[in-house]
């Protein structure tokens, strides 16, 4: 991004405000028709895409060049078209009326421009994806069987992606992000300014900093914490791991493990209810079912993402002899009590969201509280020239989000005027001779080819047009196939080759980028595994009585506790190569095992678990009160 100077400067300053507020002012007091509010939306962020990032290396840092203001003032033309003609555009049939000359040179000018600010703004594999879709429509009457879809005139292709506000650049997705995204990127605008994200790293060195593997422990937590109001996985990695990869490299851990630890928990926090990083919004919006439901149906999966991860850590920190932080160095109990109230308006939020205010009102507040509690504090107070950098930041964060999913709308426009997305979906009933495990493996694939090398909401976005119908065509509710395909949209980030969370911990730990990779892949491995259950045991999503929760629950816990040992060869004691095969083994079985729902409806074998779990936990307070029986009293 470019750090420019002058009036241009003040000017893009102004634009970013001025689009950062006009979005709280729609929240609280109601948004306007769709054409408008996205309308307004793409207006200000396309030509800032522009201003804002240089079209290459050499480009000017410091200033827009001739090329990019042009470009910006294109930008402008079709949204304002749009918002003038948006009464009689209300009245035309969609693909039915005809459409003019300058609603078609508009179109293709806004369809080029998404995709150039695609290219600028996010990763140039997602641009070239979008214009392979744009190439598909032009070779579909070319081919056979499933695959083949009826010539589409250059003015019809325009319309189906600009005049629509059903899907296409001013479609729902952009819709969502002009709405709900946007508020809930203010709100993490105002926390990360105000240093919640500092008092987040605070609390995980408090609760984590002085046992074993302490600094890798903070990493977990903190990027958990921070990374779902993120909501970009590599923004993340360089919130928290500035701090954390150099703590864990100073006491121990191996650059490649640090990058891998940190991108792993990154990218995990846009699994973590309440926000998951803006997908659980868009979720909502495309498949009807109710926000909290979906997070609801989120939290047993991300708690045992991370719960996978820090067993990973300690087991690597106990193996190696690594110790944890010294004790001047963690802040103390007392200071993060005294902090605590910075807390307050991510409680607000979930609460909020919970007892049934809209994800609108929920933000609105959490936002009106962070502006209030900074006045608790000299350093944090809420200073005009502090506000509008918090604005002006919200407005940056929204470039990204915006063009993305503009460019992921005219996927998705694509793929359903085509009939691609069905054709996708009988290919892969086909290859998989109707059996749905090799169904599900297939499309975790597409899913993750899909999301590399984009944000999350665009990821998803194009993984589940592509995905989500091959999945309910086999009989998979829409809830359990659109968590499947979230999942591996967001685990792409720490899929080799094209990694790019892996590659920003590898920055800074000062690693191999793809070695960093795969260690960050392998210690997401549980997060490649849970979708899977999702898909056979819906107890994972708390759906299911209270006793099958339970003992599923209890299950995954046993499974990611062995795997983890397997894994590091370490439980207690360093493993033997026989006894590590002997816990992946297990933990395989505990897997396969929870995804068998004649197995764990079985009330002998929930009585057994159940009975398991009692006997571990009482012979765990033994040997506590043992250990601490032996230990001689201090003089």
């Amino acid at each position: 991004m470019r750090e420019l100077k002058g009036w241009v400067k003040w000017f893009v300053s102004l634009c970013l405000v001025a689009v950062a507020v006009f979005h709280l002012y729609t929240a609280i007091f109601g948004v306007f028709q769709p054409r408008i509010q996205r309308g307004i939306h793409l207006l200000v962020l396309l030509p800032m895409a522009f201003m804002l990032y240089p079209a290459t290396k050499n480009s000017p840092k410091d200033r827009p060049s001739l090329l990019d203001v042009i470009l910006a003032i294109l930008a402008i033309a079709p949204p304002i078209y749009l918002m003038i003609m948006n009464d009689t555009l209300n009245m035309r049939m969609e693909l039915f009326d005809p459409v003019s000359n300058i609603e078609a040179i508009l179109g293709w000018i806004n369809i080029v421009l998404i995709i150039e600010a695609v290219r600028r703004t996010v990763v140039p594999a997602m641009a070239i994806l979008i214009g392979l879709f744009f190439v598909y429509i032009f070779l579909a009457p070319l081919l056979g069987g499933i695959f083949y879809s009826k010539p589409m005139a250059l003015s019809r292709i325009a319309e189906i992606n600009y005049l629509i506000t059903s899907d296409g650049i001013y479609g729902s997705i952009v819709g969502v992000t002009a709405t709900f995204v946007a508020v809930f990127v203010i709100f993490g605008a105002f926390m990360q300014n105000t240093k919640t994200g500092e008092y987040f790293t605070n609390l995980a060195v408090s609760l984590a900093g002085r046992s074993a593997g302490g600094p890798a422990k903070i990493a977990v937590i903190s990027s958990g914490l921070f990374g779902s109001i993120s909501g970009v996985a590599a923004a993340n990695v360089y919130a928290t791991g500035v701090f954390t990869i150099p703590l864990m490299k100073r006491l121990g851990y191996r650059s490649q493990f640090a990058g891998a630890v940190e991108s792993a928990a990154s990218t995990g926090g846009l699994l973590m209810p309440p926000i998951m990083g803006a997908g659980a919004f868009v979720m909502s919006e495309i498949t009807g079912i109710a926000y909290v439901h979906i997070i609801k149906a989120a939290l047993l999966g991300a708690i045992f993402y991370y719960l996978s991860i820090l067993l990973r850590v300690h087991f690597v920190a106990k193996k190696e002899g690594l110790r944890g932080m010294d004790k001047d160095e963690v802040i103390s109990r007392k200071q993060i009590l005294k902090d605590s109230y910075q807390l307050i308006p991510l409680i607000l939020l979930v609460i909020f969201l919970v007892i049934g205010y809209s994800p609108f009102i929920a933000a609105v507040y959490g936002i009106l509280a962070t502006f209030l509690l900074t006045f608790l504090n000299k350093e944090t107070w809420m200073t005009p020239a502090k506000l509008w950098d918090t604005f002006e930041l919200s407005g940056k964060n929204l470039i990204m989000l915006g063009v993305s999913c503009a460019g992921a709308g005219m996927v998705i426009s694509i793929v359903t005027n085509t009939g691609l997305a069905l054709g996708i979906a009988s290919v892969i009933q086909s290859w998989s001779g109707g059996v749905l495990l090799p169904a599900l493996m297939l499309i975790m694939v597409t899913s993750i080819l899909m999301g590399m090398g984009m944000p999350c909401t665009p990821a998803y976005i194009v993984a589940v047009t592509i995905g989500g119908p091959a999945l309910q065509a086999m009989g998979i509710n829409v809830l359990t196939a659109h968590l499947f395909v979230f999942y591996f949209a967001i685990l792409a980030e720490i899929t080799p080759p094209v990694s790019i969370a892996s590659y920003c911990g590898a920055a800074i730990a000062g690693s191999d980028p793809l070695k960093t990779g795969f260690e960050a892949m392998r210690m997401a491995i549980v997060g490649f595994i849970i979708p899977y259950i999702f898909v056979f045991n819906p107890a994972l999503m708390l759906n299911g009585s209270f006793l099958e929760v339970l003992t599923l629950i209890i299950v995954v816990i046993y499974a990611v506790i062995t795997l983890a040992s397997a894994f590091r060869g370490y439980f207690h004691r360093i493993l033997t190569k026989v006894e590590r095969t002997i816990m992946g083994v297990v933990s395989a079985a505990l897997i396969i095992g929870s995804c068998n729902l004649t197995i764990m409806h079985n009330m002998a074998i929930q009585i057994a678990i159940l009975g398991s779990a009692g006997l571990i936990l009482v012979l765990y307070i033994l040997a506590k009160v043992k250990a601490s029986n032996s230990t001689p009293a201090v003089a």
